[in-house]
């Protein structure tokens, strides 16, 4: 938890107070969708969307509560008609909860691109394990850096963080590279393949994101630019990864009860 700088504009706290709720929108909508859709997938696909709208539900939750942070930490008012005053009020902004829902949901979503895929099962557990703590351990060393001011500890923790992202994304974009070929249709290898790469591209914006602070930038601007930009990686990353999920499964579902595929 670091504290706010002073001399915020509207329209940077504006700007970040649309991003929070668009977060909250996107994740509890997907949440919704993702439940409703359980029965429309055969019951090979069920735990990886169950996972999928964990992983969206709790996002929704913790952006509830970095919304309400932000909205506590600020007054904004307009003086007799004038033009928009923010003031800090204060009250601390918690951008901890960031990193309690990354290290929750960021296991969860490679958990479920493997569920979803249907690989043999000594294959799923080992993946499952080697992704799940290799993108937890990134989230924990990714944030004693991110409540750092001091810039040579923050890039000290951020190239402790990219070992093991790194590793987990060569593992997406080669490492399952064959397992997307096996699958049943064109079309899931496609949806399988875009999965994949969405998850790298999105996942490659938040060491960017990190560094808005490590390059120079600073004050409300760099306030307004990490949060904004977090937002929209998380939504990418959970909200619109997650409806590639439910479309592999609903298409492997489909190919599995016309009989083009028996199920194992």
């Amino acid at each position: 938890m670091a504290p706010l700088p002073d001399g915020f504009g509207y329209a940077e706290w504006n700007a970040t107070y649309n991003g929070l709720s668009f977060g909250i929108a996107a994740m509890g909508s997907a949440t919704i969708f993702f439940w409703l859709q359980l029965p429309n997938v055969t019951k090979s696909y069920r735990t990886a969307l169950t996972i999928t709208g964990i992983v969206t539900l709790i996002a929704t939750y913790h952006y509830i509560r970095i919304f309400n942070s932000w909205s506590e930490a600020f007054t904004v008012a307009s003086k007799d008609g004038g033009d928009y005053e923010v003031k800090l009020t204060g009250a601390p902004f918690n951008d901890g909860y960031r990193y309690v829902d990354w290290l929750l949901t960021v296991p969860l979503l490679l958990i479920e691109l493997i569920l979803v895929m249907k690989l043999p099962q000594a294959e799923t557990v080992s993946l499952s394990w080697k992704l799940g703590l290799a993108s937890a351990l990134m989230v924990a060393l990714g944030y004693p850096g991110e409540i750092q001011e001091d810039l040579s500890v923050r890039w000290f923790w951020w190239c402790l963080s990219m070992i093991p992202f790194c590793y987990v994304v060569f593992t997406l974009a080669v490492g399952l590279a064959e397992a997307t070929s096996k699958q049943p249709s064109p079309a899931a290898a496609s949806l399988a393949s875009a999965a994949r790469y969405l998850t790298v591209f999105s996942w490659l914006t938040y060491p960017f994101v990190y560094m808005v602070k490590s390059v120079g930038l600073a004050g409300p601007a760099a306030t307004m630019y990490e949060q904004v930009g977090y937002s929209i990686a998380d939504v990418m990353a959970k909200a619109v990864f997650g409806v590639l999920i439910w479309a592999l499964a609903a298409e492997k579902s489909a190919v599995e009860e016309s009989g083009k595929l028996l199920p194992n």
